[in-house]
């Protein structure tokens, strides 16, 4: 039972307009029961002892995409899985025989894991935006990484597993494991975007960058595996168990985080208007009969969310299904730069590293602020990347021409495609939060997932037909 307490004539002062404090939260996770330590004298405002959240929101951020930057990255592993066995059962496979040969099933399996991922991805992100309300946020945060970590450890162990002879078998198992983790993962996903949206930007910043990072980190793992001669099984399974490591981290400090004041403050306990009663520091706090009117939020952010659909539609269509394909100009003259490093370098690492920068430079230059139609402008105008890349030298290749032969060019491209995709995508993250009540904030923020699912969903099966078409 709540108890009102009549402070306002010792304790009322004014907000102190520079705090990161001065954004609005409100409680509307009727299911979380704490006993905490807030502070009752409210000019007692909680920091961020030893920046624990910051960190643990870059590394909640990475462990939303750890999973799908893992699949994607393997791709010595996924194309020794499937490779033509009479052809290369019984000898050494290498990275080089890899790429010179692909068979259809080798240079579709980008594009399938792109739709096993993205249709329970967007079904479920879909759903979060409903259930955040009647389920807890410490069953959806925590339950979601327990089963991503069970089926991503699940999947460690078929490194060590001779699948030659099923490997139709084989297929459908990952594809399953695939889309069992991405429905985990919208969960995981849609909620921490919600938690992150009662925070200043430079938490949102620090969640979207992170997620970036995921990206970087695999690519590291993948050309590390390359420098010292790992074989593609021993490559992937270096790959998963390091993935599961993370993923593991990741669960205990989001555990540890739900403890510290710093976080309830703001997830918790924070209250939602000045002139509004006070809580006593052991009650239970439950606004189960709130309304939040879901077609109100849809009025204020559907130019957002319109933008963050287009900006992972375009870069879902043609990375990586397409940009993995890319070949370098010098590729078959034995450098191993061109044979090699090319693909994990310029497709994943240099990717990644400029879709970060991207995320990193919107923390602190928020532009355009306030104009959701030039956001959604610059998204639309990201479709020009489309066509670009469809004249890479992207192989194997049966009806387009290739018109960009250098490789100056490409990496050009992938820069710019990068960067506008963090940059734009970290913005929407920021302002779409602004447009809304404080109690509507991780609606509205569950609200991008499901913009951002759908893009991915339309997004990848049209990168499938992208392959073909090349």
């Amino acid at each position: 039972m709540a108890y009102s307490i009549n402070t306002e004539p010792l304790l009322r002062e004014e907000k102190d307009t520079d705090s990161e404090d001065e954004i609005d939260t409100e409680i509307d996770d009727p299911n979380i029961v704490y006993s905490h330590e807030e502070p009752f004298i409210k000019h007692q405002i909680p920091y961020d002892r030893y920046n624990l959240a910051y960190i643990v929101f870059y590394l909640l951020g990475i462990n939303t995409l750890i999973p799908w930057n893992f699949f994607i990255t393997a791709d010595d592993y996924w194309m020794y899985k499937f490779r033509e066995i009479n052809e290369s059962h019984g000898v050494n496979f290498s990275h080089i025989e890899n790429l010179e040969k692909r068979t259809d099933l080798q240079a579709s399996f980008t594009s399938y894991i792109s739709i096993s991922s993205a249709i329970p991805n967007t079904i479920f992100l879909i759903i979060n935006t409903f259930i955040s309300k009647k389920i807890s946020l410490s069953t959806r945060m925590i339950g979601s990484q327990c089963i991503i970590l069970i089926v991503f450890m699940i999947t460690t162990s078929f490194a060590r597993v001779n699948t030659d002879q099923y490997q139709n078998a084989f297929l459908i198992i990952t594809l399953t494991s695939v889309a069992i983790v991405n429905a985990a993962c919208a969960i995981f996903g849609g909620s921490l975007m919600g938690i992150v949206a009662r925070f200043s930007t430079k938490y949102i910043t620090a969640m979207s960058a992170g997620q970036a990072l995921g990206g970087i980190f695999t690519a590291f793992t993948e050309i590390l595996s390359l420098w010292i001669g790992a074989s593609p099984v021993i490559s992937g399974l270096l790959y998963f168990i390091i993935g599961d490591i993370v993923l593991f981290i990741s669960l205990i400090a989001y555990v540890i985080l739900e403890r510290e004041v710093f976080f309830k403050h703001h997830v918790v306990i924070k209250t939602r208007n000045p002139n509004e009663p006070e809580f006593t520091i052991n009650d239970e706090i439950n606004f189960s009969g709130e309304h939040v009117s879901y077609t109100r939020i849809f009025k204020r952010t559907w130019p957002y969310g319109l933008s963050m659909f287009l900006i992972f539609f375009i870069t879902m269509t043609v990375y990586p299904s397409v940009t993995v394909l890319v070949e370098s100009q010098g590729k078959g003259k034995g450098h191993l730069w061109n044979d090699v490093y090319f693909v994990p370098v310029v497709t994943y690492l240099i990717f990644s590293c400029a879709d970060y920068i991207g995320r990193v430079i919107s923390g602190y230059l928020m532009w355009p602020s306030k104009k959701p139609w030039l956001v959604m402008l610059l998204s639309f105008l990201r479709v020009l990347f489309i066509p670009a890349f469809m004249f890479c030298n992207a192989q194997p290749r049966h009806h387009l021409p290739v018109y960009i032969h250098d490789d100056i060019y490409y990496i050009i491209l992938t820069v710019l495609f990068a960067f506008s995709n963090g940059y734009l995508c970290n913005i929407v993250f920021m302002l779409a939060p602004t447009v809304v009540d404080s109690k509507e904030k991780e609606i509205a923020s569950a609200m991008l997932g499901a913009f951002l699912g759908i893009g991915v969903s339309v997004g990848s099966p049209l990168s499938l037909l992208m392959v073909k078409i090349l």
